[in-house]
């Protein structure tokens, strides 16, 4: 077994590994779907209270709430974590551009 020389390497280049943000943001966002989805719920619980909607229809009520709510922080969760990778890209391009000139 040889070891590959360096013309079978694939170049090396100055453009960041991944647009991910950070593990903390990624988890923030996470749990911030958990947090819409319980929000949610309590919202849809009540309007169906107040409602007085019979017992399987609050049940359903409180359901799709939950799942509106968590729908629609990913949504927004997803968009803030593109957002903040583009963010950290643009920075890192801006940097090299300053040391190279």
């Amino acid at each position: 077994m040889s070891s590959p020389d360096s013309s079978q390497l694939p170049p090396k280049t100055t453009d960041p590994d991944t647009a991910l943000p950070s593990v903390l943001a990624r988890a923030l966002a996470f749990g911030s779907i958990f947090v819409g989805a319980a929000a949610g719920g309590m919202i849809g619980y009540a309007f169906a209270q107040l409602g007085r909607f019979g017992g399987g229809a609050v049940g359903f009520i409180t359901f799709l709430s939950i799942l509106l709510g968590a729908a629609g922080v990913a949504v927004v969760a997803v968009l803030t974590l593109r957002a903040f990778g583009e963010w950290d890209t643009i920075r890192e391009t801006e940097t090299a551009t300053k040391r190279a000139s």
